[in-house]
């Protein structure tokens, strides 16, 4: 790749040229991420939601206590990985060859879950999916990193709102159409034998072909400046003084913290629902199709609304979202009325996701955005990884509805933080770019201003 700084010392003049790249190939890194949400995210929105994994899980082992396992286990591999993903790709220019790679690993554990339906039963089929479920977030973690990274460098940030909010639409209504078809037809009828492995696999080939395409389209501009290579050890002791030198990112990571340890009640939604009205690939299907299809109806809302007033503003509404339709979800019984409750968790979803990673990007500077990133994931891994198991012993103990009410206090907790102690940063960072063109402006008003005292006196 040629050097777009050759000759060019000046910081000032490396930021024009950094930045005129970015524009000059928005439209082509625009598409790459485009197709890559659209197709490429489609697979992982079905085995992320509520819905297939945990319904398998369940018909696999019969036991809620393997349900939270493999949701504990997805995120206890996340836990670590961020952190040494960040440590990879921070020192490089380049981060695509890495992402593609992380991007692949993920996919084939993916792959791995579909193959195990088929080949496998009882306790090996069971092992199996768990040490996949596993590995998929062990590569998760630094993928998370990574792509967001790219996102950031390749995407101003006026325009990401915007791009995520088009894309999650697009996505969204294949991701919901296909988890109908799927639990309908493929889950209820069993095609081939399997139908959970056979939507699994159909989620392995489009992510796949998202991730191809994604490959070929986009031009990873270097940045201007990157910090030296640093081990994981320094890196994990900068965490204090990055959160000392800016308060309002660490209290961001304490709501975000409490914001997903809400999903303590996440893989008992379809369970419930289960106990409820009782489990049918149409149900699984349904619900799934409300829980994808809020992420469709929202996200060009959130898009949006997130360019104009900040990430922020997102993640409050997500979070009145996620209570409003946990509460519903415990007081509702009637298919259209917990299709409802389905929906409001999916808008919540959709916004929290849009925001919690965006607005980490704007807490400071562009040199330690990966480890910001990787500090926030892992401490949603952790919270991630132990709030099922936790919600397991809580629902075996006292019930869904405790472990419901435990998630809406989370939620709460979230909320108040974000409301008083967390300020937009895009609203301070702008303020900053205001001071400082002022300062600029003065300086040349004054530099001006003398030379023409000096003419005078000449």
């Amino acid at each position: 790749m040629t050097d777009i700084y050759a000759g060019i010392e000046g910081e000032a003049e490396r930021e024009a040229v950094y930045e005129g790249f970015v524009w000059n190939n928005l439209r082509r890194n625009y598409a790459g991420h485009f197709v890559h949400g659209m197709l490429g995210m489609t697979g992982f929105r079905l085995v992320n939601a509520p819905t297939f994994i945990p319904a398998y899980l369940h018909l696999i082992s019969g036991s809620d206590f393997f349900v939270s396992l493999g949701a504990s286990l997805q995120q206890l591999g996340g836990v670590i990985s961020p952190i040494a993903g960040a440590a990879q790709i921070e020192h490089r220019k380049r981060i695509l060859p890495v992402s593609m790679f992380l991007g692949t690993m993920m996919r084939v554990q993916i792959l791995g879950i579909a193959l195990a339906g088929w080949f496998l039963g009882g306790t090996p089929l069971l092992v199996s999916v768990l040490l996949f479920l596993f590995l998929l977030g062990l590569f998760s973690g630094p993928q998370g990193v990574a792509f967001q990274f790219l996102l950031a460098k390749m995407i101003p940030i006026s325009r990401r709102g915007q791009l995520q909010g088009w894309r999650n639409l697009t996505g969204g209504i294949v991701a919901a159409s296909l988890s109908y078809f799927a639990g309908k037809y493929l889950v209820g009828h069993n095609v081939f034998g399997n139908g959970y492995s056979t939507t699994f696999t159909l989620a392995f080939i489009l992510t796949s072909l998202g991730l191809t395409a994604f490959r070929f389209l986009v031009r990873e501009p270097e940045p201007p400046t990157i910090r030296a290579r640093s081990s994981i050890r320094e890196r994990m002791r900068d965490l204090a003084p990055m959160l000392r030198a800016n308060p309002g990112f660490m209290y961001f990571m304490v709501a975000r913290t409490f914001a997903i340890a809400s999903r303590v009640a996440q893989p008992f939604y379809i369970i419930y629902v289960g106990k409820q009205i009782g489990f049918s690939g149409e149900t699984v299907g349904t619900l799934s199709l409300a829980f994808l299809g809020a992420d469709t109806v929202m996200s060009v809302g959130w898009g949006y609304l997130a360019d104009r007033y900040g990430f922020r503003s997102n993640f409050i509404i997500a979070l009145a979202f996620w209570i409003s339709a946990t509460v519903l979800l415990m007081n509702v019984a009637s298919p259209l009325w917990l299709f409802i409750a389905f929906f409001g968790l999916g808008a919540g979803n959709s916004g929290y996701q849009m925001s919690a990673q965006n607005i980490v990007f704007e807490f400071g500077h562009r040199d330690d955005m990966a480890m910001r990133l990787a500090f926030s994931n892992t401490a949603e891994s952790i919270m991630s990884a132990a709030g099922p198991l936790l919600g397991g012993v809580i629902a075996a103990s006292f019930g869904y509805n405790a472990v419901f009410w435990v998630a809406i206090v989370c939620e709460f907790i979230a909320l108040i933080l974000l409301v008083t102690l967390v300020e937009e940063p895009r609203k301070k960072r702008l303020q900053l770019e205001a001071e400082r063109a002022a300062a600029q402006a003065e300086t040349s008003t004054t530099s001006l201003a003398s030379r023409e005292d000096e003419e005078g006196n000449l």
